[in-house]
């Protein structure tokens, strides 16, 4: 039953904007951002020629001369749309179905899961550009605060609410590694859904990500290396091969083929998708018993986590000066983790079994509780600087 009104609740919220995929929020201007220091491309891609409420724009005359191919294709870009805006609702779709028959997902293993991950930040690397990280430079303290907030405040958190709730030393582990992870790819998607800061967003996505070649290894071994067996080297190893290299690879991509780039942008939000999907459906069918038999004991601390981390990542700055656009856009980023790469972390160089666990049910809290923030703010109009609420907002 509770189920069932999750998925209700998720459609309806969900199914009032066709929001574009990650890959379009980078040329999609926001309008409701002011003195961004990141300003976004105003360039509208034909199949993506949105408004930011989610209706389409009228038609060009020209686009009525277009052939059935070029039809096709803009149906197409609107089903992908539609697919990747109603992530969370496959989430839960995904989750529930490998719980019921975790055998459905024996065929996915850990070298399928390690690509579909890499696939995943091969995405992230064909849309970045050097100037993205030169960008950073231009206005750091923001995205240096939610670097702190992703690699001091939640491992502090998670193991906190871990100790708070009993958890066994191996799940206390798994916790930790929750939240000694980077920000996860999802986050770019709710940010433009909340009308946060979408380059902003991507920024701190990646700083993240890179940080996590040396944070998440450090973190593990100086906090859980006394408590679990801890292969900090191999999680430096598995970092760079998952997340450096994909990455580096689109990057390079991006510069030296931008015409390739581009071709093979428009297929990679369905290839997102269905990567995460599998990647949740995998990890939680690997571990569906102990998810169950753990009970609220693990689920309570798991959703705190993302849920107090986004609380403190939205009033921390509000706190100390910044504005509504980036406070939205860094407690989303706080409250969402690249939770799928935790659980490939724990198989690989934990020695404990149920270590894995908690990963796996972050994975789904994380996409729920990052998408319900998205959506109730998305529906709270953002105020200029007069106070005022711009027209449309």
């Amino acid at each position: 039953m509770r189920i069932s009104l999750v998925v209700a609740a998720l459609m309806l919220s969900f199914g009032e904007a066709l929001v574009p995929s990650f890959h379009s929020l980078r040329t999609i201007v926001n309008p409701t951002v002011s003195k961004s220091p990141f300003p976004i491309s105003t360039t509208y891609p034909s199949e993506l020629r949105m408004t930011d409420a989610g209706a389409a724009v009228e038609p060009a005359p020209d686009e009525e001369k277009k052939g059935f191919g070029a039809k096709l294709f803009d149906a197409y870009s609107r089903t992908a749309n539609v697919a990747t805006t109603l992530f969370p609702l496959w989430t839960v779709i995904f989750t529930v179905w490998a719980l019921k028959a975790p055998s459905d997902f024996a065929w996915f293993t850990t070298e399928y899961f390690t690509a579909g991950l890499a696939a995943l930040m091969l995405s992230m690397g064909i849309t970045l550009t050097p100037k993205d990280f030169a960008d950073v430079a231009k206005e750091p303290k923001s995205v240096f605060m939610q670097f702190l907030l992703c690699y001091g405040m939640m491992p502090v958190l998670a193991c906190a609410l871990g100790k708070m709730c009993g958890l066994n030393t191996s799940l206390l582990a798994g916790m930790v590694l929750v939240g000694s992870i980077n920000g996860g790819q999802a986050s770019n998607l709710c940010t433009y859904i909340a009308r946060g800061n979408v380059a902003l967003s991507v920024l701190m996505t990646t700083a993240t990500t890179v940080g996590a070649i040396f944070m998440t290894p450090l973190i593990c071994k100086a906090v859980l290396g006394t408590v679990v067996p801890v292969d900090a080297l191999g999680i430096a190893r598995s970092t760079l091969q998952v997340v450096l290299a994909p990455i580096a690879l689109g990057m390079t991509a991006n510069q030296f083929f931008p015409k390739f780039v581009k071709a093979i942008l428009p297929i990679t939000p369905v290839v997102g998708v269905l990567s995460t999907c599998l990647l949740v459906a995998s990890a939680v069918a690997q571990v569906a018993d102990p998810i169950i038999n753990a009970g609220l004991a693990l689920q309570i601390p798991v959703f705190l986590l993302h849920a107090v981390g986004g609380i403190v990542g939205y009033w921390l700055p509000r706190l100390t000066g910044y504005d509504e656009v980036t406070s939205r856009t860094m407690a989303i980023e706080t409250s969402m983790k690249s939770s799928a790469f935790g659980f490939l972390l724990a198989k690989l160089h934990f020695g404990e079994y149920a270590a894995r666990v908690p990963s796996a049910v972050s994975v789904v809290w994380m996409a729920l509780t990052g998408s319900m923030l998205a959506v109730i703010w998305r529906y709270i109009p953002i105020k200029d600087e007069n106070g005022d609420i711009p027209a449309g907002k």
